[in-house]
């Protein structure tokens, strides 16, 4: 995904678009829509890869009802019976040195109400020069290129059925042979009065779209990898975790478990883990050491999380994971996450500098450029100036291969009941770009008053 767009969708009204980067950084006052923004780019990936009734209350993003997710314009307004989502992106078609075809494109979506819940109605997928557009209810596919419009409706199933079906997958996976038959001059497009039959070149083009069409079971974010999206509060420590089955939940409670299990089953997987966990703790100032630590003999009997710190001349004892401040178990699980090797290529992430102290907070900042810089894709709501700050100065000084044109920063302003997102690009000074007059007044107001001026 390069950009997102949203209209009539919770504080949003107005169609809104927003640029994303391999690292987006989303900032603005509390309740202005930058959780709302993540669960809609979540919404949108799932969506893609076709996961056709998304349910917008998974965590860790419970958006509500329709009648919760539905701007609502206040007053005597009334509130939106439908909304709108889409992206844009570009799909390699052919990977070649010598002659690579990219083919940029543009995804749209709109939903309305089915009872409480919010249902898919229109999909339109459109490239530069043709379109698709399914409509689900009823089933409705068109396709085209500029004025030239060609209608194929899918059968719509047992005569008499009323209840609400999940999109046809005819509409997927039918119009590539669909079109080929066009191609080879069979008359089964059914056509209109005085509308022409597509053109070899027009089919060609129209074919393309359906090969990005039909990318259905991928991911649009990252080059096609897994998401991953964190809960702004992550679990609570304990003394000491009774080996278990464990599952990913957005809090991160399975973490403990999983380290134990590389632990014990995958010494050369937990030994990269321990390295990458201990770099950013010393990093941080967070720890020097972190070990697990069995309460018996098999793998199966209970087990402790134990950090250390060290000095220049001693290391300190090993501390229970509990004793040591709730800064370390809030980033643990964020921390794994981005470090496990078969981890996700794209991150949604709420506050993650929760707990954390500003020279943590910042070590966080140069993290981020440095996975961003290594084909991650990482969208980060923050409240952090060290964060923020310290990626402007990684960018500016060359720290990373992360350039100005690798970073978005989307700044949430709220007007009167809705609001407007404002895509900031920073330059190679690390300078931010294109600010609004309202874009940190809160910070400036408070250093004039410090200076008593």
């Amino acid at each position: 995904m390069d950009e997102v767009r949203l209209e009539n969708f919770r504080c949003f009204r107005e169609q809104q678009t927003a640029r994303l980067a391999p690292l987006t950084l989303l900032v603005g006052e509390n309740s202005t829509g930058k959780t709302s923004f993540l669960a809609m780019v979540r919404a949108l990936n799932a969506i893609f890869a076709g996961k056709w009734q998304y349910n917008f209350k998974d965590e860790p993003y419970d958006l509500g009802s329709f009648d919760e997710i539905a701007h609502h314009r206040g007053g005597g307004g009334g509130r939106a019976t439908e909304f709108a989502a889409g992206f844009s992106g570009s799909q390699m078609l052919r990977r070649s040195k010598s002659n690579p075809i990219t083919l940029p494109y543009k995804v749209d979506l709109r939903f309305a109400r089915q009872g409480t819940v919010p249902v898919l109605t229109r999909r339109q997928w459109q490239s530069k020069r043709a379109w698709i557009s399914e409509s689900f209810h009823p089933d409705k596919v068109e396709f085209g290129e500029g004025p030239d419009v060609w209608t194929w409706q899918p059968n719509s199933g047992l005569e008499g059925e009323d209840e609400v079906r999940d999109p046809p997958p005819l509409a997927l996976w039918g119009w590539s042979s669909f079109l080929r038959d066009i191609h080879s001059g069979e008359d089964i497009l059914p056509e209109s009065e005085g509308k022409p039959t597509p053109t070899p070149q027009q089919l060609k083009r129209i074919e393309r779209l359906v090969r990005v069409a039909r990318w259905g079971g991928r991911s649009p974010l990252a080059h096609g990898g897994p998401l991953f999206a964190a809960a702004p509060v992550r679990s609570k420590p304990h003394r000491t975790y009774d080996p278990s089955p464990y599952a990913f939940d957005s809090e991160g409670s399975y973490v403990p478990m999983y380290l134990a299990d590389i632990f014990f089953r995958e010494r050369k997987a937990w030994e990269s883990m321990k390295a990458s966990l201990e770099k950013f703790g010393r990093d941080s100032g967070l720890f020097d050491e972190i070990n697990i630590k069995p309460l018996g003999r098999r793998d199966s009997e209970p087990f402790q999380v134990q950090i250390r710190k060290a000095s220049a001349t001693a290391k300190g004892p090993n501390r229970n994971f509990i004793d040591v401040g709730y800064g370390v178990s809030q980033t643990l699980p964020i921390l794994t996450e981005l470090f496990r090797k078969d981890s996700a290529k794209t991150f949604l992430l709420q506050q993650p500098e929760v707990h954390l102290h500003p020279s943590a907070q910042a070590a966080l900042g140069t993290l981020f450029c440095r996975l961003a810089s290594q084909g991650r894709q990482l969208l980060v709501e923050t409240h952090s100036d060290h964060l923020i700050d310290r990626i402007r100065m990684d960018v500016r000084d060359g720290t990373t291969e992360l350039k100005p044109k690798d970073v978005s920063i989307l700044y949430f302003e709220r007007g009167n009941i809705d609001v407007h997102i404002h895509s900031l690009d920073i330059d190679q000074e690390g300078n931010i770009l294109g600010a609004p007059a309202s874009y940190r007044q809160f910070f400036m107001a408070e250093t004039r008053r410090s200076l008593n001026l």
